[in-house]
């Protein structure tokens, strides 16, 4: 309190004494209450001086409203768009035992070699191309949003940049690079190998595709995609059809269709395919997925098939390669850190003596594998993963060398951060 209220308030009291003399109790008692209320005023003030004091003295910080800290953290495009970065830094390593050629440590179940020929045992391979990064635009148009993804990795050839996902979505269209409607991840069990396993299939094509919805539980998806299929001249676009039904709350399916006109310089013919995905929830940690799929005359779609279609020295398409796989897996999650997963794929292409006697190549009759995961994720961005996969090729033809089969064991590692 400053000395200046101090003597305020000792000239109030001197003036009460003094007129308590002169003019009696009650007008002595009513000073006394007003000389109060003046103390009040006094210390009142005092506060506030002390902290004007205060905060001259302190640092100033500019206060930040909860709707500009969101805006300061998101970023806006030229056009408009609002701007989500994402993607991982992923390093994977694969131990051959035996199998795959190459460097690669990814799955070629399809090309390990057999026994007797030069193989490709105790190999350590490593690589980080399947680091991924990712933007996602949205931006209000009349009244709905346009959203596109643009979404590349390292995977393209002698580890180049290549593009995953390139597409703009409006309403229920959409055009641009994403999952096939045909091959879709959604059913396959999870794997540490960014390819998958025999029986599997994940492609991203190049499609216009409009999904229309029945009701909560069902919709149709119909798209028009180019296969990227390097043994066909391509002159029209494959045709992809996928139901998606959920069953029940915990079961879900899909059923999908495929038709495609294959060419060469002086013929055509039709590849056509079915496939069929399911997800069961057995309990709340426990999930099984599988998928099948039985495809004649294209290779393009599921992974590790042989070629489509034999022709003859003319070009004329000969015969085509017909084909049955089916992956399944059960994956168990233990608690908010661990998880793993057990896992079967396999593949079986029909005897086919006028494919066979055309087509090139020691092609396969079967194909399988089997495999076990463990993921642990000690805090939520960052996940390590090891897996043990072994399986086999068998031929139609015997070789020079006397076997028709080929093992394929490796041990596979992962480590990934999420940003």
């Amino acid at each position: 309190m400053s000395a200046k209220f101090q003597l305020l308030l000792l000239s109030a009291a001197i003036a009460v004494s003094s007129m308590g003399h002169a003019n009696g109790d009650n007008e002595i008692e009513q000073l006394r209450q007003e000389v109060q209320q003046l103390r009040q005023l006094v210390q009142q003030y005092g506060e506030q001086q002390r902290l004007t004091q205060y905060q001259v003295a302190a640092p100033q910080h500019p206060v930040v409203s909860s709707a500009a800290k969101n805006s300061a953290l998101s970023l806006s495009t030229k056009g408009g768009a609002e701007l989500k970065l994402y993607g991982n830094v992923r390093a994977d390593g694969s131990y051959q035992i035996e199998g795959g050629p190459g460097s690669s440590p990814y799955n070629q179940i399809a090309n390990v070699a057999l026994e007797g020929e030069p193989g490709y045992k105790d190999r350590l391979k490593t690589t980080l191309a399947a680091t991924r990064l990712g933007l996602d635009f949205t931006a209000p148009v009349n009244d709905a949003k346009l959203t596109a993804k643009v979404e590349v990795d390292f995977l393209g050839a002698n580890d180049n940049l290549r593009i995953r996902h390139a597409y703009l979505s409006y309403n229920d269209w959409l055009v641009g690079q994403t999952w096939s409607n045909f091959a879709p991840p959604d059913y396959i069990p999870e794997t540490v190998d960014a390819m998958t396993y025999a029986g599997g299939a994940i492609k991203r094509t190049p499609q216009v595709r409009y999904t229309h919805k029945f009701s909560p539980e069902t919709n149709v998806v119909v798209a028009v995609e180019d296969p990227k299929d390097a043994s066909s001249t391509m002159r029209l676009p494959a045709l992809t059809t996928r139901l998606n039904h959920q069953v029940l709350d915990n079961m879900q399916v899909g059923l999908r269709g495929m038709v495609s006109e294959k060419r060469t310089d002086a013929d055509t013919t039709t590849a056509w395919g079915v496939g069929l995905g399911t997800k069961l929830d057995i309990t709340p940690s426990t999930t099984l997925k599988a998928d099948y799929y039985h495809v004649k005359g294209d290779s393009s779609f599921v992974l590790s098939s042989n070629q489509g279609f034999a022709q003859d020295n003319n070009k004329n398409i000969v015969d085509e390669n017909e084909f049955d796989s089916i992956i399944v897996g059960i994956t168990q999650k233990f608690n908010e850190q661990w998880r793993g997963t057990l896992g079967y794929g396999y593949m079986k292409a029909d005897d086919n003596d006028n494919y066979l006697r055309y087509a090139t190549g020691n092609l396969n009759k079967e194909l399988w594998q089997t495999w076990a995961n463990l993921f642990y994720s000690p805090v939520k961005p960052v996940s390590f993963g090891l897996e043990y996969t072994m399986g086999e090729r068998k031929t139609f033809e015997t070789p020079q060398q006397g076997s028709r089969t080929g093992d394929d064991q490796r041990v596979n590692m992962m480590a990934i951060y999420n940003f």
